[in-house]
Formats: C-alpha cells, sequence, structure tokens
C-alpha cells in the first residue's frame, strides 16, 4: 500500500527520502533536464531527472499517463508554483521504473477539456482523471459521510432494503426483471424504499435510514438519470416540525463542515399555493425577486379580447427595457409556447411608452397598471393571458430564463426553502381521473375535504434549493380506516389495492405508529454543491439523455439462450 500521497509535502519535508507512484501528467525537456507532473488522487508533485542520472534514458521513453513508482528526495524548488499545494518542493528522482504504458489517448486530460461529452463518457475512466470530476466524487463522498454521522449520532439505524422488489408502478415505469424460476413473472427495481421503510416503522424500528439505490424508467434530463441515490429517511412518533428540525441541522451541518457556509437555523416556508401564484412552480429559485403580479383584476371588465375571462399576470423585469429588443421578445414568446402559452404582451415604460398592447386599454386601466406595478423608467412589462396553470407556468419559467439572461442570480447564495402543503390530489390527463400528487399513503391535512379533489391539500412537504426540488416528504397515513378512504376516493378497488400493496396493508392491521418521512436526492445535491448544473458531472458512471451507457454499450441484447432460460420471447 502507498505510504505516502503526492499532496503530502511541503518545505518541512526537505531531504526527506519518499517512493512515490502515479501517472505522468505532464513531460517537459528543459535543457536536458526532464521535469515530470506526476498525478496521483490527492494531486500533483514535480520529478526532477538530471542527464547524469542512470534513469535517465528510460525517463525519455515516458509519455503521457505511463504510470510510474519513483523513489527520491524532497528538494527545494528554484521557482515555485503558487497554483500547486506542493508548488514549493520537488522530487529528485533516485530510482524510477514503469509499471504500465499507455497508448496515445483519445482526448487531453485536462481542466480546460474541449471532447465532446460522448466521447468522455465512452473513456469515463479517462476523464475521472480530470481534477473536476475527481474532486466532485471527493464531494459527494464527503456528503454521504456527513450525513452518516449527522443521523448516526442521533440514533438512526441504516438498514438496506430490497432491490428486488414487487412492482407497484405509481408515477414512473418500473425497471422490470424476469424471474427464471418462476417463469413469466417480474421483479420490479424500487422507484424507493416507500413501502419497506413504512414497513420498518411498523417493525419498530423507529428511526431509520438509508443511502438508497433507486431506479425509475423515465425520461431523462440535466438533473435526472435512471439510477440515483436517495438518503431515505423514516421516523416514528413525529410531526411536520420534526422532521424539519432534523433536515435543517443535517443540512447546516453538512455546508458547515464542507463547505465553511453558515445556513440559517430555520429555513424559510412558502405554502405550495403561494409558491405557484408568486413563482410559477413549485421548486422557485429565491435568490432573485421578479416575482409574478396578479393582473386579473385590473381586466376583469375590460374591451381588450385576449384578456376578456382569462387570467392575466405578468412579471416585471426591472431597468431592462432598453436590453430586450422586439427580436429578443419574439425569442420569449418562442420559448413560453413550449408550455402551451400562445401569447407574449410588453410593455416598456418610459415618457414614450412602447408596447404592443396599450393603446388597446382604457386610461383606467392604463393608469391601474402603472400604479400596481410601481412602474419605474426603463422597466419591461411581460404579460401572458390564459388558463391559470399555463399562465403560471410560463411565467415562472419565463422569470428563470430571464434573470439568467440578465445575470441577476447570484451563484454563491444557498437558498434553502420548504414548500408545505401540497395538493391531496392531481387530474391525470393521460389517465383521465384523479390520481396521488405524492402517493396514496399522504396524511390529508382534513379527511373531510377528500370529497372536494380539487381543493384538498396533504401534509406533504418538499425542501427546495436554489430552484431544484431536492427532497420530497410527508405525514404518512397510519390509520387504516383512513387508508382505505384515500385508495376509494383515488379510484383503487379493493382488487388493485391488494394485488399492489397487500402486504402493507396487512401489516397495518397489526398497530401502526404515526410516522412521517423524506429522501433527499443524493445527486442533486452533490450537484449543487459542486456549483454545477449536470448531474451526469457527480455521478461516476452515467447514462446518456437516451438511458444509454456509452462506455459498456448497455442495454444490450442477450443470447436465445437466456431468454429461452427466463421464457422470454422478444418481438422485432
Amino acid at each position: 500500500m502507498k505510504k505516502y500521497n503526492n499532496n503530502d509535502f511541503s518545505i518541512k519535508d526537505i531531504d526527506k527520502e519518499v517512493t512515490l507512484y502515479g501517472w505522468a501528467s505532464k513531460k517537459r525537456n528543459l535543457g536536458g533536464i526532464i521535469f515530470i507532473d506526476l498525478r496521483d488522487r490527492s494531486g500533483i508533485i514535480q520529478l526532477v531527472i538530471n542527464p547524469d542520472n542512470p534513469n535517465y534514458d528510460l525517463a525519455l521513453q515516458i509519455k503521457n499517463e505511463y504510470v510510474l513508482e519513483i523513489t527520491g528526495v524532497i528538494k527545494k524548488r528554484e521557482h515555485s508554483n503558487p497554483n500547486l499545494k506542493t508548488g514549493e518542493v520537488e522530487v529528485l528522482v533516485s530510482s524510477l521504473t514503469i509499471l504500465n504504458k499507455s497508448e496515445e489517448l483519445p482526448f487531453e486530460i485536462s481542466d480546460d477539456i474541449t471532447a465532446l461529452e460522448d466521447t468522455r463518457l465512452k473513456y469515463r475512466y479517462l476523464d475521472l482523471r480530470r481534477n473536476q470530476l475527481k474532486n466532485n466524487l471527493i464531494m459527494r463522498h464527503k456528503i454521504v459521510t456527513e450525513i452518516r454521522n449527522y443521523l448516526n449520532n442521533l440514533d438512526f439505524l441504516e438498514i438496506e432494503t430490497p432491490i428486488l422488489c414487487k412492482s407497484t408502478p405509481e408515477g414512473a415505469r418500473d425497471y422490470l426483471v424476469p424471474s427464471r424460476i418462476n417463469k413469466g413473472s417480474f421483479y420490479a427495481l424500487p422507484q424507493s424504499p416507500q413501502l419497506f421503510k413504512q414497513l420498518l416503522m411498523v417493525s419498530g424500528m423507529e428511526k431509520y435510514y438509508q443511502i438508497a439505490r433507486c431506479f425509475r424508467d423515465e425520461d431523462l434530463r440535466a438533473d435526472r438519470q435512471p439510477e440515483f441515490t436517495q438518503i431515505d429517511i423514516e421516523m416514528s412518533f413525529v410531526t411536520e416540525e420534526d422532521i424539519f428540525k432534523l433536515v435543517e441541522g443535517m443540512f447546516k451541518q453538512l455546508f458547515k463542515n464542507i463547505k465553511n457556509i453558515d445556513l440559517p437555523n430555520v429555513f424559510p416556508r412558502i405554502k405550495y399555493v403561494d409558491a405557484i401564484n408568486m413563482y410559477g412552480s413549485d421548486k422557485p429559485d429565491t435568490r432573485f425577486e421578479m416575482l409574478i403580479n396578479d393582473l386579473t383584476s385590473i381586466f376583469k371588465n375590460t374591451n381588450f379580447t385576449p384578456f376578456q375571462k382569462e387570467e392575466v399576470n405578468c412579471i416585471v423585469v426591472k431597468n431592462k427595457a432598453d436590453f430586450y429588443s422586439r427580436k429578443k421578445i419574439d425569442e420569449l414568446l418562442e420559448f413560453i409556447k413550449i408550455y402551451d402559452a400562445d401569447n407574449l404582451f410588453w410593455l416598456k415604460y418610459s415618457d414614450q411608452i412602447s408596447s404592443s398592447f396599450y393603446k388597446n386599454l382604457s386610461v383606467e386601466e392604463q393608469n391601474s397598471l402603472i400604479k400596481n406595478l410601481s412602474l419605474e423608467e426603463n422597466d419591461l412589462v411581460l404579460i401572458v393571458s390564459g388558463k391559470r396553470k399555463i399562465v403560471k407556468t410560463a411565467l415562472g419559467a419565463l422569470r428563470l430564463k430571464i434573470a439568467k439572461e440578465i445575470d441577476i442570480i447570484d451563484k454563491d447564495k444557498y437558498n434553502f426553502l420548504w414548500v408545505t402543503d401540497f395538493p391531496m390530489f392531481e387530474y391525470s390527463e393521460k389517465e383521465n381521473r384523479y390520481i396521488a400528487c405524492h402517493h396514496p399513503f399522504t396524511m390529508p391535512n382534513d379527511v373531510n375535504m377528500l370529497d372536494d379533489k380539487e381543493n384538498c391539500y396533504a401534509r406533504a412537504y418538499d425542501i427546495v434549493l436554489n430552484g431544484y426540488e431536492l427532497a420530497s416528504g410527508s405525514i404518512r397515513i397510519h390509520d387504516p380506516k383512513i387508508q382505505q378512504i384515500v385508495f376509494e376516493k383515488l379510484g383503487i378497488s379493493k382488487e388493485e389495492q391488494e394485488a399492489k400493496f397487500g402486504f402493507l396493508l396487512e401489516a397495518f392491521k397489526y398497530g401502526v405508529p404515526p410516522h412521517a418521512g423524506i429522501a433527499p436526492g443524493l445527486e442533486r445535491l452533490t450537484m449543487l454543491m459542486c456549483n454545477t448544473d449536470n448531474i451526469r458531472d457527480v455521478v461516476a458512471f452515467p447514462k446518456t439523455a437516451s438511458a444509454y451507457d456509452l462506455l459498456t454499450k448497455a442495454p444490450s441484447t442477450v443470447s436465445e439462450n437466456q431468454l429461452k432460460d427466463l421464457g422470454i420471447e422478444v418481438i422485432k
């Protein structure tokens, strides 16, 4: 085993003999003297091989990424390098062994990499030698270690739950695993350990956590992978306040110990309804203002047709009217069409108002608009009208896009936010029925409101960080009678209940404690703490956006014999 790491050494180690191992990151031949940057996981130290060194001819053969073993003496560098932790010292080599050679690289291993991401994913083991990705994985390790320490100190038990489970699809599609022994039957990979962690509460474990692997067969994006890890937490005999206090303490310790950032003792809270009204999103980025304004009441009697019998909302972009040309505003219209909005009305406020709609308003409406929005010189007003959900979603997305364009987001800020009181139900156009907004085991705020699905809210909560949903959780239903009512309101028949959740419902007959939980996503947390916006940057071996592994070429076909063993025939 290695005794030393490259970054262990400084001026205090002058004249110390060391044996080091690593990769040749760079070789330079200056006036006959060979300098090699030796890289290991800890960092880089410079090696020096003089022309009279018996290892000189061997050193001439070294190319980038050769694996080396060297012995030498630590010496003071004539010219220090402030960019290296070991920049004041170097190693005068006395013994050199090439442990392995490297072929010509498909791309240069450099922090300023220009290679395409697909190429880097294909050769991921090389990409991981770069400082950025290496440091991201180290950050991930530190996060997991801190979380384990925090929860262990609070008497939580780390318990593993099965990976091969029963298929109980709720939301995303399951990944299915065929059974060889029971042909025609399938396991499912867990979308989360939801049912098992509730069973652990029935079992009397009281405080459980798991660094849990989860799998969802869904469309991917920059902050999503088909397999991911969540910090799964469940507790008995608790309320929302206990969950909030636990999680706030965990993140406070995490950010202090890893990034030396002091978070507030208590995180702000906002109800789901208010988040949608103000930010157009249930995961609002609160690092900047630019809130959504509801103008509907101003235009309740308007003669301007696009504002009649519609929700009319806007955002005000302060002092940026001159930044947005007609062409740029047309681009914003094309952008919000992604969210099914079909109009974008604008107004540039100054002594001479320029607008796409202002002249069509009554004088009273014009004055009310300016007064209501407290408009100032060079303000830009952007208005969307239509159905409420479309208006809020489009303006929420537009708010984020503009904030990035005009660079008003403080990237050094970490704004945590609790979003509470989520809807109990949401209407699925695809299924033409109401489904559970969170999952069917979430406790309603008021059981008597279950018949009013539009206005029934749940004891569900999310924690949001800088516009990303970091975790979802809820108070669980522990009363079998309430659980039965919720199933009925969701239209889940007794047969379907038994087929999907029979083992849980059976357990609920034997004394269930009040319990609740939450599950922060490890990758999203690491991504934000590493200041990247691509989740693949914090996963050792990620998949592409099409869920394909360029390194191992998975998924792939299998042999006919394997399919025969499983009783499966592939339809081509």
